[in-house]
């Protein structure tokens, strides 16, 4: 398998691919081998080398499908040692390089025309580098889309290496006629937030440059292309005056012309116009409309750039009124702007012919095409646009009802959806339905500005003629509530625009899943004879819509806050259903221990086998209830796994799927079964390019393509916060997506007020083999010492078992990286995502100061969030101030505590969650710790959990504590050291070591 990756070069976007895994697919047959320089020179460290995972340019060509293009070769500026570049992220190899240096390295590559690599980057997005460059083709679009463009003629002179050299091919003597885009206001913003965004690896040809020159090349390049391909025809058939040349290159295949001086500088000044930079205050246009006739008025004004509420009229301006907050000679900015706006609005001009102009007499078609034309223009150009509450919104579409023919005792289990419905269409303006009468009566007037029922709406003729040919259809009938359910998913997504899908008006389940309320009507399933545990009514509740869903063939994404119970629910699923085909669990490493064990304490009924490690067994699957697995060895094993038959298959902490391109998204996705069960505890209707990955895997194909759901849904609503698109989004996934927040009240009645989770977390090998080794040398000292030396050493030996299982660097004390070394940390990572996401805060208790020292720098790094350190070291007003800022501020952040430090005295309630990153076998001290949360004050549910490492002492002793009561009495009194009056034999089986806690 190969990953394609897209960098900028100075021919244009560049697309080289590398090899994941087999170096026989890579760059040898493309490029010469790295063996021994030429005889009588040695070779220079700083020599390029060709990369020996790249693939061949024709293996690139092929993968791209652009057999047509050639191949060239690109020096690349990439991490690592003399001998290789680190393998990209994406591949999932690990590299044994420590230090690694920026170096050449030479890959094989296909440069295309800029209309073909954006068609490439249409569909393919796999990699961050083809993420971002999508990204940017898409920021592009949009742009082209809203108008933000200008033309230019850029002189012979300006030979600027920036992709449009080689592409264009324009001889040296002429000038060149080029789309830019005008990049101003919000644009802006988001070009900065592109610029930062932009993995290094996405400019690193030949030299590392600044990451936005290389935006503003590639947004030139796209952006002209994007307009020639939207152009079909030249505007000039037979060019005769260099005006007449001009306009030809600009809308033509070739933009090579004469350089005209003149037309040069008159574009120009219209540029530096169209992109003047804001000042303190900036022009604002603000639409009135009429009560009922056909005056309506642009009202100008100034308004504080920073501070929109800031507002005042012309009129004010010119009656002398000064406000603290705009500039000293507000009339100066008011005019100054006015010149620039008419340039954009030609309109504006019949306001600007008076000597103190305050507003625009516009009819109702000026209004229209202010609407439409001019106020994006404006806004994104920088100046303030207010529009009255309907624009934009209320509009003509249709209007579903449907009403359920009878209620059955199987529609309220969940078969409702073989029921027959009526169905009803009517149209709608807004929240209105209007007959047919009124729909003549509005196309017999042809205005585009009409007022209907009191309020005022666009109109244009698509609309009016989509609405006619509807009326004339079929409106009424009955059809199944599964067939209506598709029908209005369809239409949602990729109904048609001109008239779109308003209002749904259903009853019954259907209008309960569609609504996304389904859970709440449907009866709930009681606890599944076989399941050890009580579902709480709102667990029942979910597990009847899980099983509602199943039996429609329907994938779905279980979403609710983090200790709700996803695990047990989804067990309870099995349990209730206990087919004879096996699910599917993909999981982090960091929880398969923990979904092993919770089958075995919950669901013992069920068999389950772990398909991991290197002693897996594919003859296990068919003899299993439950198969868990990890997300990496799924894409190892993917063809054993395709080969086998699944009843489901369900991916847990989804997460790790938002990516779409990314391999193991890839090989999880491509896993057949009749449906399929995300579990994730992040709000994914908050990022829209997860929400398609996720849904992609629940319901493949619901969304559409990558690239359909990103012009139709995500463009429009994170760029524009187009509230109609978020809205018929919400409606289509809704009925898929199950949601409870812990605030929730119905929801917090079922809970208790603290609740106790214990999360197993597996050793790395490197843990596993530091653990053996203290273990082993114990073992041989023991049977040598006696008393208070043979105390001391099990005492150590303890203290220094419990160090590996937090991190290798806790023990070596070297300083060394902490990232992807601890089964431990990285679930702790996890849990830190999920609640920082859920915009909550959390206690992390450790016993040892060093850690917690390590911990604090490292956590705030990765998680781009505050991380406070409090430890026995600090002075009393710093603890104060530390306390202080965690319990007011509004922002999410993680609190590392020293347990002796921080376990009692400290008021925290501003935490709801505790996390014991190492336990301290002292039930009384872990309570007194939890109480910093868990206290008068609280007024949210405490979620109490406990990392302990599987396999282990720290499981063997978590036994101990639960299974003998009299025995956790007594650790109460005496802390730790009850364990040093074991036998060796006793030590030798509470330190082993077991294979199932090695990940």
């Amino acid at each position: 398998m190969v990953l394609v990756h897209g960098v900028w070069a100075a021919h244009g976007l560049a697309f080289w691919a590398e090899a994941t895994n087999d170096p026989s697919e890579a760059a040898g047959t493309a490029l010469p081998a790295a063996g021994p320089p030429p005889r009588g020179r040695a070779r220079r460290s700083d020599e390029p080398r060709p990369h020996p995972f790249a693939v061949p340019a024709s293996g690139v060509a092929a993968v791209l499908g652009l057999d047509d293009v050639p191949g060239r070769t690109l020096e690349l500026l990439l991490p690592g040692s003399v001998k290789e570049p680190l393998p990209s992220p994406e591949t999932g190899r690990l590299s044994e390089v420590t230090r690694p240096r920026l170096r050449l390295w030479q890959v094989p590559a296909v440069v295309p025309p800029a209309a073909t690599a954006l068609h490439v980057l249409a569909e393919r997005t796999g990699t961050a580098t083809m993420r971002h460059w999508a990204a940017v083709a898409d920021f592009a679009r949009d742009l082209v889309r809203r108008g933000r463009v200008i033309p230019q003629l850029l002189p012979p002179a300006a030979r600027e290496d920036n992709g449009s050299r080689d592409m264009w091919a324009v001889p040296e003597a002429d000038a060149r006629a080029v789309w830019r885009p005008v990049v101003t206001g919000v644009d802006a913003g988001y070009f900065r937030e592109l610029a930062l965004a932009m993995p290094p690896a996405c400019r690193t040809s030949g030299i590392e440059r600044p990451s936005a020159g290389v935006l503003r090349e590639a947004l030139d390049v796209f952006t002209d292309a994007l307009v020639r391909q939207a152009l079909t025809e030249p505007l000039v058939a037979r060019p005769r005056t260099l005006q007449d040349r001009w306009l030809a290159a600009l809308t033509g295949a070739d933009p090579a012309c004469p350089d005209v001086p003149e037309l040069r500088r008159e574009l120009e000044k219209w540029h530096e116009a169209a992109t003047a930079a804001e000042g303190a205050a900036r022009v604002c246009f603000r639409l009135l409309e009429p009560a009922d006739t056909d005056d309506w008025r642009v009202e100008l004004a100034l308004q504080a750039a920073d501070d929109p509420s800031l507002y005042v009229t012309a009129a004010e301006v010119w009656s002398g009124t000064r406000v603290p907050g705009l500039p000293p000679i507000p009339e100066r900015e008011l005019l100054t702007g006015l010149g620039r706006a008419v340039r954009l609005y030609p309109e504006l001009d019949r306001a600007l012919r008076v000597p103190e102009p305050s507003e625009l007499a516009l009819d109702t078609a000026g209004a229209f095409g202010f609407l439409r034309q001019a106020a994006p223009l404006l806004q994104a150009a920088g100046f303030g646009v207010q529009l009255p509450r309907w624009a934009g919104r209320t509009r003509l579409g249709l209007k579903l009802t449907t009403r359920t023919k009878a209620q059955t005792a199987a529609v309220s289990q969940g078969f409702g959806m073989r029921q027959l419905v009526d169905f009803r269409i009517d149209l709608a303006v807004g929240e209105e339905t209007i007959s047919e009468a009124e729909l003549a009566e509005l196309a017999r007037l042809k205005v585009p500005l009409v007022r209907v029922r009191g309020q005022w709406v666009e109109l244009d003729d698509r609309q009016l003629k989509a609405a006619l040919r509807a009326v004339e259809g079929e409106r009424t009938g009955e059809a199944t509530a599964a067939d209506i359910l598709q029908h209005v998913v369809s239409a949602d997504l990729w109904g048609d625009d001109e008239l779109p899908l308003l209002e749904i008006d259903a009853d019954g389940v259907l209008g309960d899943l569609l609504s996304g309320q389904a859970e709440r009507r449907l009866e709930p399933l009681r606890t599944p004879a076989g399941l050890d545990a009580m579902l709480r009514p709102y667990q029942e509740r979910g597990l009847a819509w899980l099983s509602f869903l199943s039996q429609l063939g329907l994938g779905g994404v279980l979403a609710d806050d983090m200790g709700l119970g996803k695990t047990i629910t989804t067990l309870a699923l099995l349990v209730h259903e206990r087919s004879d085909v096996p699910t599917l669990l993909v999981c982090p490493m960091s929880l398969v221990g923990n979904w092993q064990r919770e089958a075995a304490r919950f669901a013992p009924g069920l068999r389950v086998y772990v398909h991991h490690g290197s002693g897996r067994d594919a003859a296990e699957i068919e003899r299993a209830d439950l198969v868990i697995t990890t997300y990496g060895t799924a894409q190892r094993d993917l063809e054993t796994l395709k080969r086998h038959e699944w009843r489901r298959v369900v991916c847990d902490e989804a997460q790790a799927i938002k990516n779409s391109g990314t391999l193991q998204a890839q090989a999880v996705r491509s896993i057949p079964a009749p449906t399929r069960l995300a579990l994730t505890g992040t709000p994914v209707e908050n990022h829209l390019a997860e929400l398609w990955s996720i849904m992609e895997f629940a319901n493949p194909g619901l969304l559409g393509s990558r690239s359909r759901f990103r012009t139709r849904f995500q463009e429009p609503i994170e760029a524009r916060q187009d509230e109609q698109a978020a809205q018929a989004l919400r409606r289509a996934t809704g009925p898929f997506i199950l949601r409870r927040l812990k605030t929730d009240k119905s929801i917090i009645s079922d809970l208790p007020e603290k609740m106790e989770v214990k999360e197993w977390c597996p050793l790395t090998p490197e843990q596993a083999s530091l653990y053996q080794a203290v273990v082993d040398d114990m073992l041989a000292k023991i049977d040598d010492s006696e008393g208070i030396e043979r105390r001391g050493l099990v005492l150590a030996t303890m203290a220094k078992l419990k160090q590996v299982c937090n991190h290798p660097a806790h023990l070596l004390k070297d300083g060394s990286r902490l990232a992807g070394r601890s089964g431990k940390l990285a679930r702790l990572e996890q849990l830190a995502e999920e609640i920082l996401a859920e915009g909550e805060k959390a206690l992390l208790f450790t016993q040892y100061a060093e850690f917690g020292t390590m911990l604090q720098p490292y956590l705030a790094q990765r998680l781009d969030r505050p991380v406070l350190w409090l430890h026995g070291g600090l002075p009393k007003k710093t603890r104060d101030r530390l306390v202080e800022r965690f319990q007011h501020d509004t922002e999410p952040m993680l609190f590392v505590l020293s347990l002796k430090a921080a376990g009692v005295g400290l008021n925290l309630t501003a935490a709801n969650h505790v996390v014991h990153v190492d336990r301290w076998w002292n039930p009384a001290v872990e309570d007194q710790a939890t109480d910093r949360a868990f206290r008068i004050g609280q007024r949210k549910n405490v979620q109490v959990r406990k990392l302990i490492c599987a396999g282990t002492l720290e499981e063997r002793v978590d036994e101990m504590i639960e299974r003998k009561k009299a025995l956790a009495e007594r650790v109460v009194g005496t802390g730790e050291e009850w364990l040093t009056d074991l036998s060796t034999d006793e030590l030798r089986e509470v330190f082993r070591l077991t294979a199932e806690g090695v990940s």
